[in-house]
């Protein structure tokens, strides 16, 4: 068999393209960037090409010569610069069903969502309703899975959203912590997809993928915590719901910018409305009980990498806004202070063109500060920012050496800059 998995590097979809490889199927990853794809799921052949851009039949074609199966593990939390719910989880695998029909794919398996509904509160699960839909409709061979919240080796949307909150130093902040939940292990998603693939008996079903017990997201940070190693919080602040919201907003805004953060309105919204599944329906599938979340956290490792990782991706947002109000409150404060500025290069070489020196840098500083927050120019962004944090020291040097004795430490400040940008 030969199958090609949408999303194959994502978080369910890499552990399925692992699955699929060894049982021997000839699995073709596809996701945004190919490149991407061999780096972080070698040994396998990889198609890339944003799905948002694959909007009929025609423009799928060419990834279905010679395809047998196609396996839909694909997905985006919310709306933002990136992703386009509209287009990528709705009309593109829509025609993207169409064509399987029209080149003779026969089987077709949709990861979807428990709680996938056209009339849904959030985009996410009106636009992956549709599509079960369509492919409920389509005269190919499907099945549907539902998994509940995945917990995976990798760190991505919601299982990163766990450890990032587990990360938190000494209390525990929480949002929902009631919420009832119920959790999957990514290597029984990706069991079920090879039983849909190898078998008839999954054919034309709706099935949830979901351990036995549901349980509160209090105990499953509280669960998270313990298996990263981290001290019991000496105590859990249960934030109200609008403060949760105002993050979320936050986030929100930085999806616009091209930041993927877990923590958005989808993802609180969801999980207001608990994330709860039909248990039986997955034991039959599998013929056992699904792994409880204490045998899926116990499967995997929890090492000083996966520590460093959590902590670093709850520091990460504060990393970079911090970056940005450096040098964009750095440009801002040098032009409305332009004449003290300027006067500190009077007697230098520099006094004949020092106001120019003085407003050029500035407007340098707000664009690094802005080119920060923009996801795609962040790293160019941080590299900019070394250089010229770098010049400022070796020209400041030369023309204005007290002031690295000055008791404000301006060319001091620097330093640090330097090392927040690497």
């Amino acid at each position: 068999m030969r199958a090609l998995v949408l999303g194959g590097y994502g978080l369910i979809g890499s552990e399925i393209v692992r699955r699929l490889r060894d049982d021997g199927v000839e699995v073709i990853g596809f996701g945004r960037s190919a490149k991407k794809g061999e780096r972080l799921v070698p040994g396998i052949a990889w198609r890339g090409a944003d799905l948002a851009s694959l909007r009929s039949e025609a423009d799928w074609l060419p990834f279905l010569a010679g395809i047998d199966a196609v396996v839909n593990a694909s997905g985006a939390l919310q709306d933002g610069a990136m992703d386009n719910l509209a287009t990528a989880q709705d009309l593109s695998i829509r025609a993207l069903i169409a064509a399987c029909e029209k080149s003779g794919v026969r089987r077709f398996v949709q990861i979807s969502a428990p709680g996938a509904d056209e009339g849904a509160a959030t985009a996410f699960m009106r636009t992956k309703a549709s599509a079960d839909a369509a492919l409920r409709r389509s005269a190919l061979v499907w099945t549907i899975f539902k998994p509940g919240l995945v917990i995976s080796a990798y760190a991505y949307g919601g299982t990163a959203l766990m450890r990032m909150l587990a990360a938190f130093p000494l209390v525990q902040p929480l949002v929902h912590g009631g919420a009832k939940i119920q959790t999957v292990a990514a290597s029984d998603v990706a069991e079920a997809v090879s039983v849909a693939l190898a078998t008839d008996r999954l054919n034309g079903q709706d099935i949830d993928l979901v351990e036995r017990s549901p349980r509160t997201l209090r105990d499953i940070i509280a669960a998270m915590r313990a298996w990263l190693g981290f001290d019991t919080a000496v105590a859990v602040i249960e934030a109200p719901a609008f403060v949760g919201a105002g993050v979320a907003r936050a986030a929100d805004i930085a999806g616009w910018l091209g930041w993927r953060s877990p923590l958005r309105t989808t993802a609180l919204k969801v999980l207001a409305n608990n994330v709860l599944g039909d248990a039986d329906a997955g034991e039959r599938a599998l013929g056992r009980p699904l792994k409880s979340l204490e045998e899926s956290l116990r499967a995997l490792p929890a090492t000083l990498q996966e520590r460093t990782a959590a902590r670093a991706q709850l520091v990460f947002p504060v990393l970079v806004i911090t970056l940005a109000v450096f040098w964009i409150v750095s440009g801002i404060v040098a032009i409305l202070h332009a004449d003290a500025a300027t006067a500190v290069l009077s007697g230098t070489a520099a006094e004949p063109f020092a106001r120019a020196l003085v407003i050029g840098g500035a407007l340098l500083d707000i664009a690094i500060g802005a080119g920060v927050c923009v996801r795609a120019w962040t790293r160019a962004a941080a590299g900019a920012s070394i250089g010229v944090a770098f010049a400022y020291l070796a020209l400041g040097t030369i023309l204005t050496p007290a002031l690295w004795g000055d008791p404000l430490g301006p060319f001091v400040k620097e330093l640090p800059a330097i090392a927040l940008g690497m």
